[in-house]
């Protein structure tokens, strides 16, 4: 008889990765690495190298692997069904490795067949082509001082300022402009920008497997593998490291909320509503006309949380941003009457997805206690980001939505009319405080007709330029994490669109170089100035000096960190009038310099400025028993300290 090792092998022999204890916590929604269970694992068995393949399909009645190494044969390398209930199907291939393109042959318990990708593929084929590939996540890291270190730079009393891009259309080759950048060669180019223009983070919009480019990235169809659009994950995992031994932290768009109904994802996976909700009132959405994932169901949340933590494990990720969360609270999210069901108590919160979030944030901080979930939502949901244990959902941040579309109304009116819409600069100070809030100028503000950021400022070109510089400044002096959607950033003066690149050419034009030069300056003004970021979560790191000045549309505010001595005192005027000998209530006595003024003339603005430092006078003012009398530029913030 011959050696075990030299028996011939079955075209799919009995093999399997899971353990009972590993089947337990999946069924019980607690398992948070199926990563390295499901999908397809090269290995050695009986000393032959070949393929594991495993997934989840508990009402199908047949599954095999259909492939280029059989011809996509249905019947030729059917899986084994696991004897315990489980629904997994699993088996080893001999001699099939890294690169070969598979998909999964399904007959449902109805007899209705399918061809479905790998949910737990790591790579698939390039779109429109939808097959998955074998492959690993094999890396040779070189950013362990980051990955040490990023707790110094990750947390909330650290400045936060994250610049946002779309990978797809940050810059194309200008020689072919159909083309992609790939990770690589977005490594060379994205990074040193980054670094350049002083942001401490930078955000992906999803990069995960996607079918429909337009969606930009939003409707995910492969949610363990890194869009091959771009390259190969090991070509993402380079460009992170990049982004780290630089001192620059990387945030993923993550999208739990919904799915695409894709005949080859997803959606009915085996026939049935497996991953989605069966009840079309919880399992559709009716904007996207996609497909929302079943949060009730324990095997789809250890599928979604081992998701959450794939990304920060296998490459390296500091923080999620959780994209639609409003839309996953509500059970009446975007839907009228008699189009959803009360929950248990009657209410319209969605109690599973609820339960979900914070088993996801909880699973994220303890497994990796260094990073932040950033939430986008938009609702007066309580505690968003505040701690599991004290009742919230636990996630580190929260957009500010309110502030981004209040702060961009108002700068859209005409200065002489600002007068009378002064409370909605001042009305985000009311709430400020009661979330760990992040400033979003993202994409959504510079789409679908709503014209980009400098093109929302009113007046001739000099004041659309200088009102941007102003709202930008308010953007960084206000309490709160910073995001800025690329683009922005220089002032682009056409909406952000998906197929072309950014329009680089704009920066041989002084005004638009001003933009940029400002960013870059309020950037390093956010990293320089304790006050600015020590308590940007906290009431006490805030004070008004004047906050009622509806008149003259000026507003004056303190920011403070934890040693007065970094006290600055923030001047906004939002009108295009100088204001010459005006004065302001200081916190202490002393000699106050001006350290930023957004009307320099590095920054295309008119240079109306205080040239040396101001000595207080003992006149009371504002409150307060000191005070300066300054030049306040048109159309500018101005920003002081104290100087010995």
């Amino acid at each position: 008889m011959l050696p075990e090792q030299q028996q011939p092998l079955s075209a799919v022999e009995p093999y399997s990765r899971f353990t009972d204890f590993d089947v337990s916590l999946f069924q019980s929604g607690k398992h948070y690495k199926l990563y390295e269970k499901f999908g397809s694992h090269v290995v050695e068995h009986k000393g032959v190298v070949g393929t594991y393949f495993a997934v989840w399909a508990p009402n199908a009645q047949y599954i095999s692997v259909i492939a280029n190494f059989n011809g996509w044969n249905k019947g030729s390398h059917p899986l084994y069904v696991r004897w315990d209930g489980s629904g997994i199907w699993e088996g080893f291939i001999p001699n099939v490795g890294n690169g070969e393109v598979y998909k999964y042959f399904i007959k449902s318990s109805s007899g209705e067949e399918l061809e479905k990708s790998d949910p737990y593929a790591l790579r698939w084929e390039v779109a429109p082509l939808t097959g998955s590939i074998v492959a690993d996540t094999y890396y040779e890291w070189n950013d362990s001082l980051w990955m040490y270190t990023r707790h110094k730079h990750n947390n909330l009393a650290q400045p936060y300022s994250v610049y946002e891009v779309h990978i797809g259309s940050w810059a194309r080759n200008i020689e072919s402009p159909d083309d992609f950048y790939t990770y690589e060669q977005l490594a060379d180019r994205l990074v040193p920008y980054v670094k350049e223009m002083g942001f401490t983070h930078v955000e992906f919009m999803p990069i995960a497997e996607h079918p429909y480019y337009p969606s930009w990235g939003y409707q995910v169809s492969g949610y363990f593998a890194a869009s091959s659009r771009y390259g190969t994950p090991q070509q993402l995992m380079e460009l992170i490291e990049r982004f780290h031994q630089e001192g620059i932290g990387v945030i993923l768009d993550w999208v739990p909320s919904h799915f695409p109904g894709d005949a080859h994802a997803l959606y009915r996976f085996d026939g049935t509503h497996l991953y989605e909700h069966a009840d079309v009132r919880k399992g559709f959405h009716p904007d996207w006309k996609s497909y929302i994932f079943n949060y009730g169901r324990n095997e789809v949340r250890s599928f979604l949380i081992s998701n959450a933590i794939f990304w920060l494990d296998r490459y390296h990720i500091d923080g999620l941003r959780v994209d639609a969360v409003a839309s996953m609270l509500y059970l009446d999210y975007s839907r009228k009457h008699g189009e959803w069901e009360p929950n248990m108590f009657g209410g319209n919160e969605n109690l599973e997805a609820i339960s979900f979030l914070k088993e996801f944030n909880e699973a994220c901080y303890s497994h990796y206690p260094d990073i932040q979930t950033i939430a986008e939502e938009s609702t007066s949901f309580s505690g968003v980001s505040r701690p599991v244990f004290l009742g919230g959902l636990g996630f580190g941040m929260k957009w500010m939505m309110g502030w981004m579309h209040d702060t961009i109304k108002y700068f859209g009116e005409d200065p002489i009319n600002r007068k009378y819409h002064h409370n909605q600069l001042t009305f985000s100070l009311i709430y400020a405080f009661t979330e760990n809030f992040m400033l979003p100028f993202s994409h959504d503000e510079v789409v679908y007709g709503k014209g980009s950021m400098l093109r929302k400022m009113p007046g001739d070109e000099w004041q659309q330029f200088a009102n941007l510089r102003l709202v930008y400044s308010y953007m960084f002096t206000h309490p709160g994490a910073k995001l800025m959607f690329m683009g922005s950033e220089f002032g682009q003066g056409t909406e952000w669109s998906y197929q072309h690149s950014l329009p680089w050419h704009v920066l041989e034009y002084p005004n638009h170089v001003g933009i940029k030069e400002t960013v870059k300056a309020l950037n390093a003004l956010y990293k320089s100035e304790p006050a600015l970021y020590e308590r940007q979560f906290e009431g006490d790191g805030f004070e008004w000096i004047d906050g009622g000045n509806a008149t003259d549309s000026i507003m004056i505010f303190g920011r403070k960190g934890n040693d007065a001595a970094n006290d600055l005192v923030i001047v906004l005027n939002m009108t295009p009038v100088t204001r010459h000998n005006f004065r302001v209530g200081v916190p202490y006595a002393g000699n106050w310099k001006e350290i930023f003024n957004s009307d320099a003339t590095g920054f295309w603005g008119s240079d109306v400025k205080n040239s040396i430092a101001v000595k207080s006078e003992g006149v009371n003012w504002h409150g307060r028993e000191n005070s300066i009398s300054v030049t306040v530029p048109p159309l500018a913030a101005t920003v002081f300290k104290r100087i010995k």
